[in-house]
């Protein structure tokens, strides 16, 4: 027993010791690490304040460079824990060398979500806080890796999504944002007039001071654009900030609505015409009761006896 004690304090003041302190100084180097990033994401953030998508570049290569440098530190800490237990790791990084190799040739869908990450990330196509549609899902872009992108759409699901498997990107949120609005009205109405209305009240909605910052240009109302089933068709648009183009055409859309109420312009809703022909008069067909008198087909009397 005293044997056995004697060498477990040896082991602890050397051995012990030397795994304490690296368990240590990683957990210090990775606080450091991840205050550093904060820091310096913050004051870069800090002074492009106007400019969202350098603010939205920061913060997704602050995420990945963070995640990088966590796991350089932990796969060194791993090394050197080894070697204090008295393992010999050269052969150990050449045993992983080619097993590197050889899980590279098999994993090809995985060195190509990385590379394609690293392209996407390269090609800045897109950020952390973007919404964007890429491989049949669309959402908020909440975090980019090398191997994974992960979005959230409106109701909260989460979509990971291989990188590999990202061919087309369409951003919603790329330096500015447009509300396209096709805006149906009745036929009868005067189509020049219905569309200084709308003009008016995009004007009123960028003036108003809750939605002024959110708008970056004045309205455009590009003109009739279809004649639909039973409305006339205008398209408009609004540009907007990033991510501002849904909750300034919501509430375009409002004002529109009590303003078209109140000039009584009429927003239509499908109408059926039926046309009955205009053949030639042939007559007038008379029904007969067998006892006398006129009247429809089908109907009986008290009696019992059908008229005809």
């Amino acid at each position: 027993m005293e044997d056995f004690l004697d060498l477990a304090w040896k082991w602890l003041i050397t051995s012990g010791a030397r795994i304490l302190a690296i368990v240590i100084v990683s957990l210090i180097v990775i606080r450091v690490v991840r205050m550093i990033i904060n820091r310096s994401r913050d004051k870069i953030v800090m002074k492009t304040e106007d400019d969202i998508e350098r603010a939205k570049r920061t913060e997704t290569l602050a995420g990945l460079i963070e995640k990088t440098m966590r796991a350089i530190v932990l796969i060194a800490a791993a090394l050197m824990t080894l070697q204090a237990l008295g393992i010999n790791i050269a052969p150990l990084l050449a045993g992983a060398g080619v097993v590197g190799l050889a899980v590279g040739f098999g994993a090809q869908s995985l060195v190509r979500d990385v590379i394609s990450g690293f392209f996407i990330l390269l090609e800045n196509r897109m950020n952390v806080g973007d919404v964007v549609e890429i491989a049949g899902k669309s959402g908020l872009v909440e975090s980019i890796n090398l191997r994974v992108t992960t979005l959230r759409d409106l109701s909260g699901n989460v979509h990971s999504i291989p990188n590999g498997e990202i061919a087309v990107v369409t951003n919603m949120t790329k330096e500015y944002s447009r509300a396209v609005l096709e805006i149906g009205v009745a036929y009868k109405e005067n189509v020049d007039e219905v569309m200084q209305v709308m003009k008016d009240v995009g004007d009123e909605l960028a003036k108003d001071p809750g939605f002024s910052h959110r708008i970056l240009e004045p309205m455009e109302v590009l003109g009739l654009d279809s004649f639909g089933d039973s409305s006339v068709n205008i398209k408009a648009r609004i540009t907007t900030r990033p991510l501002e183009q849904w909750n300034v055409a919501r509430e375009y859309r409002r004002r529109l609505k009590n303003t078209f109420d109140e000039k009584r312009i009429e927003i239509p809703f499908p109408h059926l015409t039926l046309y009955m022909g205009e053949g030639e008069s042939r007559g007038v067909l008379k029904i007969r009761h067998v006892g006398g008198g006129e009247s429809e087909p089908g109907v009986t009397d008290n009696n019992g006896s059908e008229w005809t």
